[in-house]
């Protein structure tokens, strides 16, 4: 293997760079990956377009990234669960394994979690925008001949909807709604459909994602700056939603989660929003008897996405929009940041 790599790495708002660094060594029990292909996330967007994502502030350059297909180019001795050359994907998050929460199958609430891609962690940990990753080897998934490439770089935001409808507590016969229709708030509404919800509606502000909602064939897509969504919202669901998923990480659309949930209805927070507080409605969270819930990444639903998507009840395809070679990787961020004609950019390694 080279001991140098190709790398996308983030410098500062606005500037990302393709530079050739030293490739990752292999250490016991990891598993060395080549990258095939890797998404920018919402997450990568928050450090290109201000340089921190929640309360992870970048302090220095690192490479972005942990949404992603690869090869297994190296094994570790006794690493049995993957061979060399197989196609995987990858929990990007490396929790402890030995803490309370691992201890109890909650490893996505590890306070030592390691995250690809991340300026949660002093230093920051580099990501799978470049050309080698080193994981460890429980962390792999093995990607079927059914699963391209695309495909298997969006397992992990599958895998972030699908948790999110376990932490609602199942959709099945439910009325949903999702709020925000980027690539998470589509995909949630997607396996909201494929689990039996119905109706499943979804809200977006920008007209052309609306669009697109509405041509994969979302029972109902509002505009909530509307004047008269309430009035459509409650006309579609009766007393109001059943479960009320936040994926649009707006202050504003949270509020009026509040509005359109039904009494005894459930509120999952995907987006991460701002770190300041934010006013909720405690009154009417008590007397509706509101549960409000935090989704936090992904419990252990990884390979479940991948027999969604492998069986064909779950489509990856119309959700992805453009794609880039790695060398023109500041080009693929400014076509991302574009909320207006964009949902899934890719980067081929």
């Amino acid at each position: 293997m080279a001991t140098n790599m190709k790398a996308v790495v983030f410098y500062a708002p606005g500037d990302v760079r393709v530079e050739s660094l030293s490739s990752p060594e292999l250490q016991p029990g990891m598993v060395l990956l080549r990258i095939r292909c890797v998404g920018i996330c919402g997450s990568d967007l928050h450090y290109y377009q201000q340089g921190h994502c929640g309360a992870s502030i970048a302090s220095v350059p690192f490479i972005l990234g942990h949404e992603f297909s690869a090869e297994v180019a190296g094994i570790s001795d006794g690493v049995t669960n993957v061979k060399l050359g197989q196609r995987v994907t990858a929990n990007p998050a490396r929790a402890c394994g030995f803490c309370d929460f691992c201890k109890v199958g909650r490893g996505n609430l590890c306070l030592k979690t390691i995250m690809l891609g991340s300026a949660g962690s002093i230093p920051h940990i580099n990501g799978a925008m470049a050309e080698y990753v080193a994981v460890r080897a429980d962390q792999c998934h093995v990607l079927p001949d059914e699963i391209s490439d695309e495909q298997g770089a969006m397992i992990e935001p599958l895998a972030v909807a699908l948790h999110a409808i376990r932490r609602a507590g199942g959709v099945s016969g439910k009325r949903v709604l999702v709020l925000g229709a980027g690539t998470i708030g589509r995909l949630v509404a997607t396996a909201a459909k494929a689990y039996g919800a119905a109706p499943v509606a979804i809200t977006e502000i920008v007209p052309e994602r609306r669009r697109k909602a509405a041509d994969a064939g979302i029972s109902a897509v509002f505009d909530p700056n509307d004047e008269n969504f309430m009035d459509h919202a409650l006309e579609l669901a009766g007393l109001g939603f059943d479960t009320v998923i936040e994926a649009s990480a707006s202050p504003v659309a949270l509020r009026q989660a509040f509005d359109v949930i039904r009494p005894g209805g459930t509120i999952v927070q995907i987006g991460t929003l701002p770190t300041e507080d934010i006013p909720l409605p405690a009154l009417r969270i008590m007397r509706k008897e509101i549960n409000y819930i935090g989704s936090q990444r992904y419990g252990d639903v990884f390979e479940e996405a991948i027999r969604l998507v492998a069986s064909g009840r779950i489509k990856l395809t119309p959700l992805m929009s453009d794609e880039f070679p790695a060398d023109n990787a500041a080009k693929a961020f400014k076509v991302a940041a574009d909320r207006a004609h964009s949902l899934k950019v890719m980067l081929e390694l």
